[in-house]
């Protein structure tokens, strides 16, 4: 039997390797056919090749530009009438909203948002309004919302932003699923004369990195063998204060390696993870970090309180540098217990957010309709 035509829609191509990564492989091998809307961009084109979907290329900007966006919607629609798609899934507020108004407007039958994070969770005023009552528009032309955490979920409803019936959830979370054969624990890439604490993602303000600095200061001038190792691009859209930066620059116990293709060896280099986040939908990063055998420090905020069981895979910090100072320290001090969450982390994933299992969800729940 054939199965059916999806045509996913993201703003930047960037994503689409944590949004739906090997889905596109694991769900071609059963019949389905997947299509891909995007700004276009070599990248773009890489990574047609390399998931095997085809690609149509409009511009998605992540700004609010009217003008543009209604061209956008307008060409995204004739495209979904011409191919006839049987389901259209759209990620994050812009691909949600260009892509829901497109499908809802050409009548598709199945028509997915998926609920990363809540960006207006950080901002105030008339934007935080605006970006609301978007969530609430795209949650009016959608069948179904994969809120990808519980917190997520439970803010939803707080604030009205679809209608319960229609929220979705994979599991315990998660948009994805980890690649638990990636993602695993390997010796030899620790030094065993230095404690490295670790961190992957955004270095900017909502990911906390002005704290974990603060924070490692005070690590640095207690302890003479630790080393704090970054791994991701500097977030221009939230820039970090330049104090922040020259600390970043000038400190010798902090490795900074910017963004990489490849994570999983980094977290084989850490003995614990921190993620001091702000905000965020469901933080990937923490679950590659307990399927690497991580334990794990991170705050109690939207999608972070839901990637650990508290003093069994991790540990939960404040938003402060007092906070996560003491939590970091706590498991530089008491390296079995670090070693058992980190044990307790492996479990933790591979019961819960393995690919195999979530792609199951994403079937039954998803594209099964």
């Amino acid at each position: 039997m054939k199965g059916k035509k999806i045509l996913h829609v993201v703003s930047v191509s960037f994503s689409l390797r944590y949004f739906v990564g090997n889905q596109f492989h694991y769900f071609n091998g059963k019949g389905y056919e997947f299509h891909v809307a995007c700004s276009g961009s070599e990248e773009f084109d890489n990574l047609a090749q390399e998931f095997g979907f085809k690609q149509f290329p409009v511009p998605i900007l992540r700004s609010i530009n009217p003008l543009q966006d209604i061209k956008s919607i307008y060409k995204l629609y004739q495209y979904i009438r011409r191919e006839k798609f049987d389901i259209v899934i759209a990620h994050s507020p812009k691909g949600g909203l260009i892509g829901m108004l497109a499908a809802y407007f050409a009548q598709v039958p199945t028509r997915v948002f998926f609920r990363h994070g809540l960006v207006f969770e950080t901002v105030t005023g008339f934007k935080k309004y605006l970006l609301i009552n978007i969530e609430r528009l795209i949650g009016f032309c959608a069948n179904s919302i994969v809120n990808v955490s519980p917190s997520i979920s439970k803010i939803s409803d707080q604030l009205h932003l679809n209608i319960s019936s229609k929220n979705v959830l994979l599991g315990k979370g998660t948009c994805n699923g980890i690649d638990t054969v990636r993602f695993v624990p390997r010796a030899g890439y620790k030094n065993p004369e230095i404690t490295t604490v670790g961190f992957v993602g955004r270095l900017s303000r909502d990911k906390g990195i002005v704290e974990l600095i603060e924070a490692w200061k005070m690590l640095s001038h207690e302890y003479g063998s630790i080393r704090l190792l970054l791994v991701g691009p500097v977030d221009e859209r939230d820039p970090l204060p330049t104090a922040t930066l020259e600390q970043i620059k000038k400190n010798p116990s902090i490795k900074y390696v910017g963004g990489v293709s490849d994570t999983a060896l980094y977290y084989n280099e850490m003995d614990v993870f921190v993620l001091p986040s702000y905000r965020e939908g469901f933080p990937t990063v923490t679950l590659e970090a307990s399927a690497s055998g991580l334990p794990i420090v991170t705050t109690k905020v939207t999608g972070c309180i839901d990637s650990i069981i508290e003093n069994v895979t991790g540990l939960f910090a404040e938003n402060t540098a007092k906070s996560l100072y003491e939590m970091v320290k706590f498991y530089i001090d008491h390296s079995e217990i670090a070693r058992e969450h980190g044990e307790n982390g492996i479990q933790f994933v591979r019961d819960n957010f393995s690919e195999d299992y979530i792609y199951t969800e994403v079937e039954k729940k998803l594209l099964a309709r």
